[in-house]
């Protein structure tokens, strides 16, 4: 019976619930965006370090996608940084973004699967979570 009454203490209200998953998203961007702007790196520093697997369907110069990776990771950054406010506009943005770095891991694939993997998975998890979004009940109002 308690727990039907909207104002009962220890209940989590569904809009702190979002609340929380859009700030664990901005961690995951921000960590997400560390590790790509490493990998850029990592490709712009010492090309010759990367395995380029032959007869793939996508040849890169793996200079090049090392400056995207890197420039990808910065803005992945900014935009998590940027979620901590609760702006909808950086919703938005972290959500293209997230895309953005999820299109890009999967064209890195042949040069650091488990690597690429990973943060596909962390940017699938962070669309899933900006796109849960904070909502409002009837009872909130």
């Amino acid at each position: 019976m308690a727990g039907n009454v909207s104002g009962a203490r220890g209940q989590t209200s569904p809009r702190r619930f979002a609340t929380g998953w859009t700030f664990f998203a901005a961690v995951l961007m921000i960590f997400g965006g560390a590790m790509a702007i490493f990998q850029g790196i990592a490709a712009i520093a010492k090309d010759d370090l990367i395995v380029v697997t032959r007869n793939y369907a996508f040849k890169m110069n793996t200079t090049g996608w090392g400056w995207i990776h890197l420039i990808l990771g910065i803005l992945i950054v900014l935009a998590g940084i940027a979620l901590f406010s609760g702006a909808l506009w950086a919703r938005i943005i972290g959500i293209a973004l997230a895309g953005l770095g999820m299109i890009a891991n999967f064209l890195w694939l042949p040069y650091y699967p488990f690597w690429a993997i990973v943060l596909i998975a962390i940017d699938a998890f962070v669309i899933w979570a900006l796109c849960a979004g904070t909502t409002r009940t009837a009872e909130q109002d």
